[in-house]
């Protein structure tokens, strides 16, 4: 059996474990601070949550243990409670092997049971100490990033153990499905922006958006975010011309699904996450990455036309539609299951 632990800010963890569980043929069991994911049918173990603390003491109470760890805050009964529950549940079950996605104090926890490790590696910049002990520690170092994006300045000892599947969408089944070539177009109606924006929150602002659409007429755009969800996603993002999406691993690895022109923004998050993925997309040349949303709303027509000229091919660099399986093929190894005998893609390279 696997364990598979779930951080549950922002959405981009969650899709990641639902789409790799989907292809494993080893049992497996969730667990996260989150309540039992929808649609998850399969055994799930919910952890406490050990973020309580009152903000104005958060200051007082340690949470990184003199900077060894990034979040274990002293006399914290959450924290107490979840550790207890997690390390039962590794005495209890023995799992075969653990997945982080993500957490350094599960990591080590995890190990320091004798349990086997895959930590999902992260992109932007993981040299701290805490990361680095997670890294060290781990077994195998899961990236949903194609070889090569990420991993300049990386020790030789991590890179030997880099599973670098290429981007994981819970679309990559319905580009499989979808044999269009091409995307019948209305060419007498306006063009089409799909701005995406995730849970994880955006420090766009609506004035900002506002400038974007009165600067690029001609051009249709249409939000979808947690508070405005779109009915059918997957169909949004094959009929847009242009998809402007913030830099979340999900996100990007959905774009490259649907394999569409794309401008990629990035924004604040810790260990500048996002920062480095939209580097790493225009340096692969799969779309056009930004560092920050333009603070001159005339940049915009220039920025839609060099996605169109860009377009949407350079994402099988990104993603072969095979992420999740090929994640799924080595964690099966990894913990003994007997492979099915199917033939399995190459991870995606740059």
């Amino acid at each position: 059996m696997i364990g598979y632990y779930v951080h549950h800010h922002g959405l981009g963890h969650l899709m990641r474990f639902l789409s790799v569980a989907r292809e494993l043929r080893t049992p497996v069991t969730g667990l996260g601070s989150m309540p039992r994911p929808t649609g998850w049918t399969g055994p799930w173990v919910h952890l406490e949550r050990d973020d309580g603390a009152d903000p104005a003491e958060v200051p007082t109470l340690d949470v990184t243990a003199h900077r060894t760890l990034h979040w274990v805050p002293l006399h914290d009964e959450g924290l107490a409670a979840r550790t207890a529950r997690f390390t039962s549940w590794l005495a209890s079950n023995r799992p075969a092997l653990v997945v982080v996605d993500v957490s350094v104090e599960i990591s080590v926890l995890t190990r320091l049971a004798g349990v086997p490790v895959v930590v999902v590696a992260m992109p932007g910049a993981r040299a701290d100490r805490p990361h680095r002990l997670a890294y060290d520690l781990a077994d195998a170092l899961l990236a949903p990033w194609p070889t090569g994006a990420h991993t300049s300045g990386w020790p030789e000892e991590w890179r030997r153990k880099l599973w670098a599947v290429g981007g994981i969408s819970r679309f990559d089944e319905r580009r499989r499905s979808d044999d269009r070539t091409q995307i019948p177009s209305d060419l007498s109606a306006p063009r089409r922006v799909l701005l995406v924006w995730g849970a994880g929150g955006t420090d766009v602002t609506a004035s900002d958006i506002a400038g974007a659409r009165a600067a690029t007429p001609g051009w249709q755009w249409v939000e979808r975010s947690p508070r405005s969800p779109s009915p059918d996603l997957w169909s949004d993002l094959r009929a847009a011309d242009v998809v402007v999406t913030h830099a979340g691993q999900g996100a990007v690895a959905d774009v490259a699904a649907a394999r569409r022109p794309a401008v990629v923004v990035p924004q604040q998050r810790p260990f500048d996450e996002q920062g480095a993925t939209a580097a790493a997309v225009a340096r692969l040349g799969a779309g056009v990455g930004l560092q920050r949303w333009p603070r001159d709303p005339g940049e915009w027509p220039g920025l839609l036309d060099r996605a169109v000229a860009t377009g949407g091919r350079g994402w099988a660099r990104w993603s072969s539609g095979h992420g999740a399986a090929e994640a799924a093929r080595r964690l099966d190894a990894l913990a003994g299951t007997p492979a099915a005998g199917l033939p399995h893609s190459t991870p995606a390279a740059s």
